[in-house]
């Protein structure tokens, strides 16, 4: 069985430095790279593209809601045409660093409060999808389980990666549990190990109250800006090996 690990990265923003980059992409197999609206540069986002590519790692768009100093993690009140225009817009600056050193953008994951936002507003979610569908038709969406934008991006006749967090606590309808919830974020490699492996034993979520919600999923995310990313990558990477999974890129997930 096929199975994604996924990061987010390409966090950093002039002199400032967020993740350990460098080595979370010797052990993921897909980078979602900001793409300046939360955080990154051109500088940050190409050198994040030109080292995923030596370690043969794919590349997606991660954009977010125009909030540099809230690092994407306040929702944002624009209008369907705006948001429509702010994501095409992310996602050609990534591709276009990208086509620039001989690759192209695989998918598109919406960063922070705009996923948030998306995942749980139909409306949303379906501007976030004819975005995506607008800019490129053939591109992967990648989205959380059980969420609207999933559901959109399928609507919109998108191909959909279903995402699942190792360090994310869920609620009993499948949401990601509030950050300011105690409990909603696992801050432990271990905890996150154990998290991961029940999720693929079960074949589904167990929420922070108990609750059990099968489902299937095609990749698994550790969020890069987190002080134990790569050893909780690493980890994980192990364990789904020892459990007879093959990790690889989003793109040889079959969707």
């Amino acid at each position: 069985m096929k199975i994604n690990l996924n990061a987010d990265m390409g966090e950093s923003f002039g002199i400032y430095k967020i993740g350990n980059d460098d080595m979370l992409l010797d052990v993921i197999k897909s980078a979602n790279i900001a793409c300046g609206f939360h955080a990154g540069d051109p500088l940050v986002i190409a050198n994040t593209i030109e080292t995923a590519l030596a370690k043969g790692v794919s590349l997606g768009a991660h954009p977010s809601y125009p909030d540099l100093h809230g690092f994407g993690r306040r929702s944002m009140s624009l209008s369907p045409k705006e948001l429509k225009a702010s994501i095409i817009y992310q996602v050609g600056a990534l591709d276009g660093l990208a086509s620039s050193l001989g690759s192209n953008a695989s998918h598109v994951k919406p960063h922070g409060a705009l996923n948030n936002d998306a995942c749980e507003n139909a409306e949303i979610a379906k501007v976030v999808a004819e975005a995506i569908y607008a800019y490129d038709r053939d591109i992967i969406l990648l989205a959380p389980v059980l969420s609207e934008l999933a559901k959109a991006g399928l609507d919109a006749g998108l191909n959909v990666a279903m995402e699942v967090f190792a360090d994310r606590a869920y609620t009993d309808e499948g949401n990601l549990v509030s950050r300011s919830v105690p409990g909603a974020v696992l801050h432990d490699s271990d905890e996150c190990l154990e998290h991961v492996l029940r999720m693929v034993e079960k074949r589904g979520l167990t929420s922070i109250n108990g609750k059990y919600l099968p489902v299937k999923f095609h990749s698994i995310c550790v969020h890069g800006d987190n002080a134990h990313a790569v050893d909780t990558a690493l980890k994980v990477r192990q364990g789904l090996e020892a459990h007879g999974l093959n990790v690889v890129k989003l793109t040889d997930i079959d969707l």
